[in-house]
Parts: C-alpha cells; structure tokens; sequence
C-alpha cells in the first residue's frame, strides 16, 4: 500500500493548472467574483489546532487540494465506490421529474460543485436557465469546470463563485430575479455532523430563497459495503488520505514521512457514520511550521465522517432546517437516495 499512498501520480497522471475564467463571447463564462476562500493561514491554523487536541483531527475540507481533488475523481471510478455511478443513475432516470418544479429562467446554483460532472445531466433537462453558478473553494476547479462547460453549452451564462459555501457568501446582484435551484450531489452533507448538516441546510434555504434543492444523500446499508467504499482494493482511497499530510509538507513545511502512516476506515454504528483516519505506525515526531508534534504507535488522525442515513431520517432533518419534503428517488439496489426539496 505504501507505494500507492506515495507515488500518487501513478493513481491520477500529472496535474494540470488551468488558466482562470475570463469573458469570453464563445462560453460566456463570467469573471470569478471574489469570496473569502480558506487560504493557507486557514490551513495552518486548522492544522495545528486539529493536532494540539487530545483527540487528533484535520477538517475533511482540507483533503481537496489540486492533488486531492483528481485522487477523489480516481476515487469514483473505483469498483468499490457505488455512491457515484447510483447518483448518476438516478440523475438519469428521474432528472425530467426533478427539474419539473424549477421555473422557467432559474438559476442553478451548484453548491461544492468540483468537476460538475452530474451537473450536465440536469443542464441537458433544463434548457432555458437564467444561468449556472457553479460554487467551491477551488479556484482551479472551477475554472477547469467552467471552460468544459462552457464549451458544451455555449449559449449558457456560466457564473463561478469561489466561496466556501459553508459560510456565507453574496450572489451576483444581476441574478436576485431568478428564481433559485440548487444542487448538492455526492452525499457531501453525509461529511457533516447532523447538527452542522442542519445549519448548512438552513443556510441554503435562506440562498434559495424559496427555490428548490436537490440534494444526494448515501443510505445505511450492509458494513462491508460500506467500508469497502472507503478503503478499495487499489488503495486509492489510502492515496487521498495520506495526501494530506503531503499537502502539510508541501504548504506548511512540515516533515510528515507519510510511509510512517496508514489508512484506515471503520465504521461506527452508534454514530452511523464511516470515520476515516490515519494512523501513526510507529512513535515518531514531526514539525510543522516550526513546531514539535509527538506521535505514539497506533496514534490516530481523524480525517473524515461520512454520515449515513435513512430516506425518513434525512427528510426530517431537511424539515428542521426549513425545507419541506417534496420527492426522493432511489437507484434500483437502494443504495443511495437523491431528494428534491423546498425552502418554506
């Protein structure tokens, strides 16, 4: 495993750097607005209060470098992964009856939107949006999304928001007409502890503004499955998490020797939730910018939660947080659920 989770090229090719979204009378992709985004003092700051803790943590937002981000595309193409190809056969399926609420002239608003990849499923259904404005922390992978859609709908007013939609942030001034629809694909709510999951819902309704969500939400199933989906064979996933503290050496200048970690993923039944976590597999110290960190054998980073729920548990979450139930769909194992709800 160890030379998978170190060589991570081997996994994803080299990494390409896009040039940002300008104007342009081909795409109509719009000029990023600017937004607080986490910058590397975030990072630091998150870094080594994560590690100064009794229990050692690192916010699962910090997986997604450039790196980290094609590592977890690599991810979904993984035999082990399902949540992704459910997704998407759902999106296929039903997505005539999900944009079927939207009004004419929305907005879709993609909230973390990465590759936006599911995304051209509901712009093939939705022919007469206002415009899309893709959201994420990731400057790079919004400008890498934009150009390629852009490209494929040339008539489509492409707004890239780079903004951490955890917090929030300020829609274009020219788009309060529209009405409003969101995505949230890829069960990212499931990263967030119920509580947290309730707020970010609640921020969301206050955005859409009345609108709709659609939102992909990964069910509770048999063990095996699941932690399967988050340690492959391949050892993919290992690669993702141990990049990590790859991405600590490279920005922070520390000196993890990640051969000295592990991957691990379990899950936790009273919870409900995979825990994704490395682990310290000897005693050794490390010093991240410029201060001493000492690990014991066994030692474990906490890096990731991956909630799991029931249709009926996560609609009457959704209703805590304003949102009434409207549909839910599910692929044809009932693996994974995408619901359509409003902002009341």
């Amino acid at each position: 495993m160890n030379s998978l989770a170190t060589d991570f090229r081997s996994i994803v090719g080299p990494c390409r750097m896009p040039s940002q979204p300008e104007r342009s009378p081909a795409g109509r992709v719009r000029r990023q607005i600017p937004q607080k985004s986490p910058s590397r003092q975030d990072f630091r700051r998150a870094v080594l209060a994560g590690l100064s803790a009794p229990l050692r943590s690192i916010p699962c937002k910090y997986l997604y470098d450039l790196l980290g981000s094609e590592l977890f595309e690599a991810i979904t193409q993984t035999t082990e992964y399902y949540p992704t190809r459910c997704e998407i056969e759902i999106l296929h399926t039903h997505a005539l009856e999900i944009v079927a609420r939207a009004e004419p002239g929305a907005c879709l608003l993609e909230f973390g939107s990465g590759s936006s990849v599911k995304t051209e499923i509901l712009l093939d259904a939705m022919p007469h949006l206002c415009a899309y404005a893709p959201v994420d922390v990731s400057a790079s992978a919004l400008a890498i999304a934009a150009r390629r859609l852009s490209g494929l709908y040339p008539d489509l007013d492409i707004r890239p928001l780079v903004a951490d939609f955890t917090r929030p942030f300020e829609m274009p001034a020219e788009l309060g007409a529209c009405s409003r629809i969101g995505f949230f694909p890829g069960s990212t709510i499931g990263n967030l502890m119920p509580g947290v999951a309730q707020e970010l819902l609640e921020q969301m309704a206050r955005i859409l503004a009345g609108g709709t969500l659609v939102v992909g939400v990964d069910l509770v199933k048999d063990v095996e499955t699941l932690v399967r989906a988050y340690d492959d064979a391949g050892g993919v996933t290992a690669a993702f998490n141990l990049n990590l503290l790859g991405r600590i050496n490279r920005e922070l200048g520390a000196d993890f020797d990640i051969d000295l970690f592990r991957h691990e993923a379990i899950w936790n039944s009273s919870a409900q939730r995979i825990e994704m976590r490395l682990v310290s597999l000897c005693n050794q110290k490390v010093v991240i910018a410029g201060r001493p960190f000492s690990f014991q054998s066994g030692e474990r980073i906490h890096t990731e939660n991956s909630y799991k729920y029931t249709v009926e548990s996560f609609q009457s979450l959704a209703a805590e947080a304003g949102f009434a139930p409207v549909e839910a769909w599910t692929d044809k194992g009932a693996r994974f659920s995408v619901h359509l709800l409003r902002a009341t």
